[in-house]
């Protein structure tokens, strides 16, 4: 704030010096009206000229038919004779000395003001200090232990990850236990993980648990237009690093200068390049920075360049993940210890409902729960108010102005519903948690599943039960109404995309074998890029079309099915839905027990057990 008053106060003062001057010098209006010096004397010889005022060549005079007037006076000695012969009062003023001084600022002022500026601009541009070459310098921020509230135990859901940084702090605390047997401190630490993970706030915690400087800098801060600025900035860091060793440096989204060579951006006067060479010196090159332990982060790992990541610079790469549902629980009981949580409230619930979910995500959830809360008055946080949050996070806020006919809307909770009631009716698919008609994003409907424990693979059956679940909402449609609408096209799209990945990716077809088909995952090579890379044959593609295609129709015939066997249950279920909008799983499971067929024994999964 004093910087911003400074400045107002600047521009106040640059302001007011350039009003003065222009009021100083600047042209002055007059309403005396310009004649001509033979004009003058006829007015003299007339008798109207009342009196004049005589400054060098100048002169201003007044008269009793045109008022105040002025001419300019050649060399004409008998004017004082004939302004004496006609009764004419004479002023004489002496001619004024700073003429010249005030034509000479007049001329050179515009051009000093604009040097004085251009110098103020620059001035702020360097950051306000005396040095011409402030350019090179880094801006980075120290943190102190006191202003840094966040701890490690603040720190949930990424134990292990926690675990080895923790170590690093030990050792800047305590160098001899670790030194004593002749072990080396890591140079460098890379955390590696997905936005949101937590990555910048463990970079917090070490702020705050280690009793060091603390240097902190985005990677887009050696990045400038000129060349060798980033270097120098580098170099800068490095320098002050030394001087409060031991430290740690911490860089935050190191890929915007630690990006691989070569890659055809630019020759190896890149000034990215140069940036980067610089900073592989200082890690490890010929002078040893002991005590300066570098911290990075990153959300591409796969584009850093390799020397970056080799032993000696980037020793440890730490992996930031998403948070198992215990770490999600630990994650929702941090940020929700400042709130009045209702008696009611389970977070292992919400956790379990949140698979997916990065810290970030929590945090945002537990925010937007609260807001809900005091939005409708509440005294609590209650489980309806983190239902309402989960369902705006994952899918967008309520859209109950969209204006939808009775059509669509039957047309909706006949879909939604056959997704439903395949999912209960398949013991590989997720329990459901609920199914609504109310608009939400872009979607009209929604089908929500409650997954019991986090799953880190899955096999073809449950793989094939989640296909035939997508398939349930076009399967209700055609069989109801025997006609195909535009609402199922997310729904192709996604079985789609399974179905090829269990093909190309996975080998779980019996014709293909277990072969890849891909580069990378989640790349398949179609089109233009199988003729660019031929890593399999046209027949083989004509294959995995083919077997696509048998994955998806199977699946399709697999959803029908089921749904002529609970036809009744889907009439009653989508009559519900219309009227209520929003129906929970019980009432899935409770309407399906109640119209089972009565030839077969077997009853639909529950949301409390699962048969193992």
């Amino acid at each position: 704030m004093n910087t911003f008053l400074r400045n107002i106060g600047i521009w106040l003062v640059i302001g007011l010096v350039m009003l003065m001057l222009f009021n100083l010098v600047g042209p002055r209006e007059s309403d005396e009206r310009k004649i001509t010096f033979s004009e003058f004397i006829s007015q003299i010889e007339s008798g109207s000229v009342l009196e004049v005022s005589i400054r060098g060549s100048q002169i201003h005079g007044v008269s009793n038919t045109n008022g105040s007037f002025q001419t300019q006076a050649p060399n004409y000695p008998a004017l004082f004779e004939i302004l004496d012969r006609h009764q004419v009062r004479v002023r004489v003023e002496p001619t004024d000395q700073t003429n010249l001084f005030l034509a000479i600022l007049n001329s050179w002022l515009p051009m000093i003001l604009i040097i004085g500026i251009w110098l103020f601009f620059m001035r702020q541009v360097q950051g306000g200090g005396s040095r011409a070459m402030g350019f090179g310098k880094i801006r980075s921020r120290i943190t102190n232990t006191e202003d840094n509230p966040v701890k490690f135990e603040d720190v949930q859901g990424i134990d292990e990850s926690r675990e080895e940084l923790e170590e690093i702090v030990d050792f800047l605390k305590d160098p001899g236990k670790f030194e004593r047997l002749g072990g080396e401190i890591p140079r460098g630490v890379l955390l590696m993980g997905e936005p949101g993970t937590g990555k910048t706030l463990l970079a917090k915690a070490i702020a705050g648990e280690a009793a060091v400087p603390f240097f902190s800098i985005s990677g887009s801060d050696f990045v400038e237009m000129f060349v060798g600025v980033g270097a120098s900035r580098v170099r800068d860091m490095f320098a002050q690093g030394k001087k409060h060793a031991p430290c740690i440096i911490f860089i935050d989204e190191i890929d915007a200068v630690g990006r691989s060579r070569g890659a055809g951006l630019g020759g190896g006067n890149d000034e990215r390049e140069q940036t980067l060479n610089q900073l592989l010196v200082e890690m490890d090159g010929f002078e040893v920075n002991e005590g300066i332990i570098v911290i990075a982060a990153t959300n591409r790992p796969d584009v850093l360049d390799p020397a970056l990541l080799r032993p000696g610079r980037f020793d440890r790469h730490v992996v930031v993940p998403a948070p198992d549902i215990k770490g999600r629980e630990n994650i929702l009981k941090t940020h929700s210890k400042n709130i009045e949580l209702d008696k009611e409230v389970s977070l292992n619930k919400i956790a379990r409902g949140t698979p997916g979910f990065t810290g970030a995500d929590l945090a945002n959830l537990v925010n937007e729960a609260a807001l809900w809360a005091a939005r409708q008055d509440k005294e609590n946080v209650g489980n309806e108010d983190f239902e309402y949050a989960r369902d705006k996070v994952m899918m967008g806020a309520e859209r109950r102005s969209l204006l939808i006919s009775d059509d669509e809307k039957e047309t909706t909770a006949y879909h939604e519903v056959g997704h439903a009631l395949v999912a209960a009716s398949i013991e590989e698919v997720d329990p459901i948690h609920k199914v609504s008609i109310i608009p939400r994003g872009r979607a009209l409907g929604v089908t929500m599943l409650l997954p019991e424990e986090d799953r880190h693979s899955h096999n073809k059956r449950a793989l094939l039960g989640q296909i035939a679940m997508t398939m349930g909402g076009r399967a209700a449609e055609q069989l109801v109404f025997n006609r195909y609408t535009t609402g199922a096209s997310d729904d192709l799209k996604r079985a789609t995309e399974l179905a090829r990945k269990m093909v190309s990716q996975w080998g779980m077809s019996e014709k293909l074998g277990p072969l890849t088909y891909a580069e990378d995952a989640g790349h398949v090579f179609l089109g233009r890029d199988l003729q660019q890379h031929k890593e399999f044959s046209n027949e083989s593609m004509r294959m995995i079309d083919e077997e696509v295609l048998e994955i998806l129709s199977s699946s399709y015939e697999r959803a029908k099915k089921i749904l002529k066997k609970y036809r009744k249950a889907l009439e009653s279920l989508a009559k519900t839905l219309i009227e209520q909008e929003t129906i929970d799983g019980d009432c899935v499971l409770q309407v399906m027990h109640e119209y089972e067929p009565k030839a077969k024994k077997s009853t639909p999964k529950t949301n409390k057990q699962k048969t193992k």
